[in-house]
């Protein structure tokens, strides 16, 4: 016997049952049961009483086909999704803050933005009496064709009060499509592939960071982005990344060869940091006369911090200190609102040093942003609070992402890297740098951090220190800015002999030189007088 579904063809001829069996040999009686039971369909007699199936009209067949295009029409009502690539730049005011203030307004529109290059610094290219450009590139993704795309942006650009008075002259926004899928446009407002990028290393660079390996001109499918790029003759001015650390204070050239080491004062409000704890935090009755007076010497150390050299002051609450208890959320951020929110009484220090707060906490960084903060500097790159990289993109702050692996209670036991040293953190900061970008980060607000005395042995911080130049010309990583923190850490103390680590002062300015000439933009301390000078006379030595 062999049977068939309902619907399926039995010799020609559709049966309109739900399952039939039929003997391989020709049956005529089973044949005239068939076609007695597909003519009741238009005749009003009953079936005969010897079949015992439910026949269904051709309609009632027609039912689930029906169902079908029902939903096939509702999904081709759904708008497709297509992939973009906008040019971002800049070079009026404020450069980066107008470029960001245009990435919010291209997502309150409904254009996505996945992945963000860093912002370049470029000389102007063809009005040469003007300031220098910012730009980047940003993917997105958007319902919009090109054209009502191309209003979109537009839209936005007068939104920000642009007016063009000079042709390729001073703006302070500029937003272009450069690729929308892998389509060709050729319309009097628009053409896809945007046909000037292919010479424009302002263009190509920020590009090729995104899709160093997609065929931007169909005419040329085997050109690749990073084809054109190596295409261009070598720049008379060579360009540099930038990363913002606060309006008022000159951003980061991460690439720039004569750029200068940034000078990062650590001041720790806890009883129980390996170095100095205890030092700004006195154990005192709070609002008492003599918590006012060691809130006043902790502001004159700060001020003198500052006069020695520091540019950033790095603010901590919570010791990451191996084996250290942790506190509640609350507790750190009572150790740090106070101070913080006093800064503002200090104009002249808040307009020329970027505060940055050292947690893993995502409450804790909220919290401090409503009293000014810079930066957030987290030592597990979001990996210890699942809401820290999506509070940080939403607050809009740069932050600093270090290589950790477990906690500060479990690292010393993850010093294994089996496949090397170098190319392990990489690869794992590779993997942060994506889910802060997934989470929404913009590139150009990432700092990189290797994390010396974290989850590697005083060989691996060693290591670190010789082939940082390696770790920093990562492919996927070059660009970012770096910081390095090896200040008073054991390794150190180990290697001088040197057991008490505020006396470590000679040991971490090795450290501290050795991380200037593998390229470091930001070196973490906490003696900053003497560190300085050592960061000033490596910067003569290396990038003068």
């Amino acid at each position: 016997m062999r049977a068939f579904q309902l619907g399926r063809p039995v010799g020609g001829r559709t049966v309109a049952f739900r399952n039939v069996s039929f003997s391989r040999k020709p049956d005529v009686a089973a044949v005239s049961l068939v076609r007695t039971a597909a003519r009741q369909q238009s005749s009003s007699e009953k079936p005969p009483k010897a079949v015992q199936w439910t026949p269904h009209s051709l309609n009632d067949l027609q039912t689930a086909p029906s169902e079908d295009n029902t939903f096939l029409e509702a999904s081709e009502k759904l708008p497709t999704v297509h992939t973009a690539y906008i040019a971002l730049g800049s070079n009026l005011g404020d450069r980066i803050g107008w470029i960001e203030t245009a990435c919010k307004q291209m997502s309150r529109r409904g254009i996505k933005i996945k992945r963000t290059s860093c912002l370049w610094e470029t000389q102007p290219m063809y009005v040469a009496n003007q300031r220098s450009f910012i730009n980047g590139v940003c993917e997105v993704e958007t319902t919009l064709e090109p054209l009502p795309l191309l209003d979109t942006l537009q839209s936005i650009e007068n939104h920000l009060g642009r007016k063009k008075v000079i042709d390729k002259g001073p703006r302070n926004i500029d937003l272009d499509i450069l690729l929308h899928d892998d389509r060709v446009v050729a319309h009097e407002r628009l053409k896809i592939p945007h046909p000037g990028m292919f010479e424009r290393e302002f263009v190509l660079r920020p590009l090729a960071e995104l899709i160093p390996g997609k065929a931007l001109d169909p005419a040329s499918p085997w050109k690749l982005t990073q084809d054109y790029l190596n295409a261009l003759p070598p720049s008379t001015s060579p360009i540099s990344t930038l990363t913002p650390l606060r309006p008022s204070l000159q951003p980061i050239r991460a690439l720039q060869s004569t750029r200068r080491t940034h000078v990062m004062a650590i001041i720790n409000l806890t009883p129980d940091s390996f170095s100095d704890g205890g030092l700004n935090l006195p154990n005192l009755p709070r609002d008492s006369e003599k918590e006012q007076q060691g809130m006043n010497a902790l502001y004159a150390r700060t001020f003198q911090k500052f006069n020695d050299g520091a540019a950033i002051i790095d603010i901590g609450g919570q010791s990451t200190a191996p084996g250290v208890h942790q506190v509640t959320e609350a507790e750190e951020i009572s150790r740090t609102i106070g101070f913080i929110q006093n800064l503002k009484d200090h104009p002249r220090l808040r307009k020329k040093i970027a505060i940055s707060i050292d947690t893993y906490h995502s409450s804790v960084a909220e919290a401090l942003d409503e009293v000014g903060i810079d930066i957030i500097n987290d030592i597990s790159a979001g990996q210890m609070d699942p809401n820290m990289l999506p509070t940080m993109a939403r607050l809009g702050k740069t932050v600093i992402l270090m290589h950790m692996r477990g906690t500060p209670q479990t690292m010393n036991s993850r010093t294994a890297y089996p496949d090397g040293l170098i190319s392990t953190i990489a690869k794992e900061l590779l993997e942060r740098v994506a889910a802060a970008e997934a989470a929404g980060i913009y590139r150009w607000r990432i700092i990189l951090d290797p994390g010396i005395g974290f989850a590697k042995t005083s060989e691996q911080n060693l290591e670190i220190l010789r082939r940082f130049d390696e770790l920093r010309d990562w492919p996927g990583l070059r660009g970012l800015p770096w910081l390095v923190g090896s200040s008073r850490k054991n390794f150190v103390g180990k290697i001088t002999g040197v057991e008490e680590a505020s006396r470590r002062v000679w040991g971490t300015a090795a450290t501290v030189a050795a991380a200037v000439q593998g390229g470091a933009d930001i070196v973490r301390v906490h003696d900053v007088k003497e560190m300085t000078q050592v960061a000033k006379m490596s910067d003569a030595i290396w990038r003068a």
